[in-house]
């Protein structure tokens, strides 16, 4: 089922003081001390219109400050429900030392349970939040709470390790950035002026010292690139298909969460072990980042005011259906995903992720050896190659690694964005293969998961290989669409890495991710191929010697595409 939704989906975002009628009643808001199990207190803020003796309760779980969602809370309050907004433990208001994710699933728990022995707590509790808070409603969900009846998890993990690394690379300047701001900084402690030379840092075990300080949650983070036991604490993903509850998942496809709500939503939808549990899942897939959804302009892109969203209405039509309606009257899922198309900016609907009605296409690499930059002679088409094509190649030196995204007095590196910005700077480096197709005279419609398929070569123990999906606009403006990262020593395995061996030719999958757009007339398909996507992923020294390791060398990095060995990329393309 593929077809466009009415406008009416598409809501204009309202300003909050907008969104009650006149004669709502005023929200109160009281603060509460709530014990953990362990005796520590976790400052709690509980919303509810006076007339509201018993109510579902919503609840939210945040780090970041219980009072930066007094908005929504009382939103929702005079939508008729109590919401609920506490600290996490050891931040703000609350008792406790925090470590991040360590304590949420047992505190997700026990707030729930001290909810639903509220006189004015019906039973039935949801949950709602992004990131970071919508992973506490994960953890806590795995706990199987009593009461707990429904979860809206935007843009977050059931695997923390796959939002912290992708293909074995690390995305450093995220979690780093992080770690800065929501950890214990020592008084005497200054933070890193220089963010290149910290992130450049070896071994990348030092890094938190770089910072300013030790911060030994952060050093655990980078010192684990495998998928071992270290991660067991925050990984859920076979856990979550025993739950029986019906979610609502958000998430965009530059938000660098959409691998992982994509397929949260995925696997409940089609693994759930409850076969209800499978038809109450609803994923809405839009064109945002991780600060942006809801909005119509992301990084250089505007997409029109189709693309701009009411997220926080979205998640509250979803608890009024399994909240206020009788349970087993709520009935199941319409319309399971709501999608949203690039290029043409318009949204659809669809029974399943992948939609029906795609199939993977393959675009070839081509060229005569000559494929570095824009102006090179790399070209992309659906003819393989039928003769002995030259490979072509590029160094890769961890000293100045490819940048993610163009590097201006306005977006120094840190400010590197995972948004859709103009990618021609880029191009004109020497260590990025670039490959495009002529100007399409009839439009290229593709939705599901992008992925490329390389036969590649280094002549060093490792090396990363980067693929950029690109849109280029009959202006020239090169909108990157979607982006993947492999590294060479894990192209087997998340749990085991093995070193490459100098030289010789691999045959490597790269995930692009989620994807749903268009290119139009006279638009162009392009592929970018680099060594790096610094710093939103650590560069890689290219030696093999993990995160301890302190030396780095230039890798020279070859793709192959002759007729024994087709480079390509897949498209899932309208039928």
């Amino acid at each position: 089922m593929n077809r466009t939704l009415a406008p009416s989906f598409c809501l204009i975002l309202i300003a909050i003081q907008c969104a009650f009628a006149d004669d709502v009643q005023p929200v109160s808001r009281e603060t509460i001390s709530v014990p953990m199990r362990d005796g520590v207190m976790l400052a709690t803020d509980v919303y509810r219109q006076p007339s509201e003796e018993r109510a579902p309760v919503l609840l939210m779980r945040t780090p970041y400050n219980k009072d930066r969602a007094k908005a929504v809370a009382e939103r929702y309050a005079a939508a008729g429900y109590i919401a609920v907004v506490q600290d996490c433990r050891g931040r703000f208001q609350s008792d406790g030392d925090f470590i991040p994710y360590n304590n949420e699933g047992q505190d997700g728990y026990d707030a729930i349970e001290w909810l639903g022995r509220q006189s004015w707590c019906n039973g039935r509790i949801g949950m709602w939040g992004s990131s970071y808070v919508g992973a506490t409603q994960w953890q806590a969900a795995a706990e199987k709470p009593p009461g707990l009846v429904t979860i809206a998890p935007t843009a977050t993990w059931s695997s923390f390790y796959r939002n912290l690394y992708l293909g074995g690379a690390l995305r450093i300047s995220l979690i780093t950035n992080w770690a800065a701001g929501n950890s214990q900084k020592p008084d005497d402690a200054i933070v890193t002026a220089d963010w290149r030379r910290t992130l450049l840092h070896l071994p990348l075990s030092e890094v938190d010292r770089e910072i300013g300080w030790p911060i030994p949650w952060l050093q655990g983070l980078l010192t684990h690139p495998r998928l071992d036991g270290y991660w067991k604490r925050v990984e859920l993903t076979d856990e979550i298909v025993d739950l029986e509850l019906p979610m609502q998942h958000v998430v965009g496809y530059y938000d660098f969460f959409s691998r992982e709500s994509v397929s949260n939503f995925v696997r409940m939808h089609q693994q759930a072990r409850d076969p209800q549990t499978r038809r109450r899942q609803q994923l809405i897939l839009g064109p945002w980042d991780h600060g942006s959804i809801g909005r119509a302009k992301v990084g250089d892109v505007d997409f029109g005011e189709d693309a701009v969203m009411d997220a926080a209405g979205e998640n509250l039509k979803w608890f009024d259906r399994f909240l206020k309606e009788d349970r087993a009257t709520a009935g199941d899922v319409d319309v399971p995903v709501k999608y949203f198309s690039m290029g043409d900016n318009v949204w659809h609907e669809a029974a399943t992720w992948p939609p029906q009605g795609f199939e993977s296409t393959a675009f070839y690499l081509h060229s005569n050896g000559h494929a570095k930059t824009a102006g090179g002679d790399g070209t992309l088409d659906q003819t393989p190659a039928n003769e002995n094509e030259i490979a072509d190649s590029f160094r890769a030196d961890p000293d100045d690694p490819t940048p993610a995204c163009p590097v201006t007095e306005a977006r120094p590196v840190m400010a590197a964005t995972w948004a859709p910005v103009d990618q021609r700077p880029i191009e004109e480096r020497d260590d990025v293969l670039v490959y495009t197709s002529a100007a399409f005279t009839q439009p290229l419609t593709f939705a599901g998961n992008a992925t490329a398929k390389l036969f590649v070569s280094a002549d060093t123990p490792d090396a990363d290989w980067v693929v950029k999906l690109i849109d280029v606009h009959p202006d020239g403006f090169a909108q990157n669409l979607a982006v993947g990262i492999l590294r060479g020593s894990f192209r087997d395995s998340e749990l085991h890495s093995t070193p490459l061996e100098p030289n010789k030719v691999y045959e490597v999958t790269i995930d692009l991710g989620p994807i749903a757009a268009q290119i139009g007339t006279g638009h162009r398909l392009r592929v970018d191929i680099c060594g790096a996507y610094f710093p939103l992923f650590d560069r890689n020294p290219n030696t093999a010697e993990g995160p301890f390791g302190t030396s780095s060398a230039v890798a020279t990095e070859r793709v192959y595409h002759d007729r024994a060995r087709l480079s390509r990329i897949l498209l899932p393309c309208e039928k």
